[in-house]
């Protein structure tokens, strides 16, 4: 039987997970790439930092208002079908980013941006859970999200370099970033159509008995997690667990793209080009990517979430909160760089959370749910910083407030309640 399981999530494992990195890592590429677009538009645009803010954070207010829905219709017309609609429709959006002019079409192309690209997220998170066991999910969650910091590090040279096609077919060098980021993700959602599977039962290319026992295996923990805690789609919404995994995603969201949209203003403060800018920025999200993966692993081997999400946002916090006092580069990006392992390294195991005690549309709408109150906190802290920045001239109490939200999110995990044993197979849950 070991066996079997080894070679059935060996190649479930190989089919699936490189191609959602891939579109994930495009997806997060997409919704970022502001950052390095800003180096250059907000001067050719006349931006502030509080029109910048808040244009780079109202894409999450139509994320947040769509994403429900968009993970209700997805849990009726297929994960393959409606993530492919996704892609394709955010990646032309996305696209047309270049043909901003002004703060009104700035605001709308983003708002545009995350209504599209609402449920993608919740989506993949959804549709693992048809493939992954419960042991599986801190793993598989940290290889996939390991595209949130690798796109950042990538993209980072990627998206300066292309800044540099300034003036190739009376395009700036922003207006070409967006457009040649843009189109790959409508390039995916089309294969996307055809490639995905799905759920296990029709996986053809799983031979027979490894398609039996996974979907054996996932009906029997969804049964497993109904008969042990079942939610209504409605009660879902007022769930306490749900609540306060959603206070969590708020904080942890507000910092993640409070961040990651300053960033590379705050490098090329230091007294950089913008290649120098680009090629600095990869090395927070390069260490992050790799405590994601190393993390993600280590909580399921000790089948443990609680104290390594606790301990991971507590290096989060407190590494914001030195980069916000340190003025000296070197340090500063010392800072900035255990902040990102601390936070990225966090992510797979808090998304384990959810899948451990919601099934079918509960679980669909629930998820859903709580990345839409991180899409909140994605919106609010942009829009934040870019206030205190104007009204201070520094971005020091900014980063000081989203290391304290961190601080209270931290409070929040120790509460919250989890049974360890929604996540084991049934027969192992059975023993106990």
């Amino acid at each position: 039987m070991q066996d079997l399981e080894t070679r059935t999530m060996g190649r479930v494992a190989r089919r699936l997970v490189p191609f959602l990195m891939i579109c994930y890592f495009f997806c997060f590429l997409d919704r970022v790439n502001i950052g390095f677009a800003a180096l250059e538009m907000n001067k050719d645009l006349g931006f502030t930092a509080s029109v910048y803010g808040f244009g780079a954070g109202i894409l999450f207010i139509t994320y947040m208002l769509c994403e429900a829905p968009s993970n209700l219709i997805l849990t009726k017309v297929g994960a393959r079908r409606w993530i492919a609609r996704i892609m394709i429709t955010w990646g032309l959006i996305s696209a047309g980013m270049a043909f901003v002019i002004g703060e009104k079409s700035f605001y709308v192309m983003r708002a545009l941006l995350g209504a599209a690209e609402a449920g993608f997220f919740p989506g993949i998170i959804f549709y693992l859970m048809s493939w992954f066991p419960g042991k599986y999910r801190g793993r598989i969650t940290g290889l996939f999200m390991a595209c949130i910091p690798l796109s950042a590090a990538i993209g980072s040279p990627l998206s300066t370099a292309l800044l540099y096609l300034d003036g190739l077919l009376g395009l700036r060098g922003w207006q070409w970033m967006f457009v040649l980021q843009g189109l790959p993700s409508v390039v995916l959602g089309v294969i996307t159509w055809f490639y995905l599977t799905e759920r296990p039962r029709e996986a053809r290319w799983l031979a027979a008995d490894e398609r039996a026992w996974l979907t054996d295996r996932i009906d029997g923990e969804h049964h497993q997690r109904h008969a042990a805690l079942s939610i209504g789609v409605l009660q879902t919404f007022v769930n306490p667990r749900v609540l306060a995994l959603s206070t969590i995603a708020f904080f942890v969201s507000a910092l993640i793209f409070g961040v990651s949209f300053f960033l590379p203003q705050i490098i090329k403060g230091f007294g950089l080009t913008n290649m120098q800018t680009g090629l600095v920025t990869i090395i927070p999200y390069a260490v992050g990517a790799a405590a994601m993966i190393w993390y993600g692993r280590r909580s399921d081997r000790l089948m443990e979430r609680k104290g390594h999400l606790a301990v991971a946002l507590l290096v989060a916090a407190v590494g914001v909160g030195a980069a916000a006092v340190i003025e000296e580069p070197v340090m500063k990006m010392a800072a900035f760089t255990a902040s990102a392992a601390g936070l990225y390294a966090a992510l797979p195991v808090f998304w384990t959370l959810a899948p451990a005690f919601l099934s079918g549309a509960s679980a669909a709408v629930g998820i859903a749910y709580i990345n839409s109150w991180a899409a909140l906190g994605a919106f609010v802290a942009p829009y934040v910083m870019g206030v205190l920045k104007d009204a201070t001239g520094t971005f020091t109490y900014g980063l000081l407030a989203l290391g304290v939200g961190v601080l209270v999110s931290i409070l929040v995990v120790l509460f919250i309640g989890h049974d360890r044993k929604l996540e084991e197979t049934p027969e192992q849950a059975l023993a106990f």
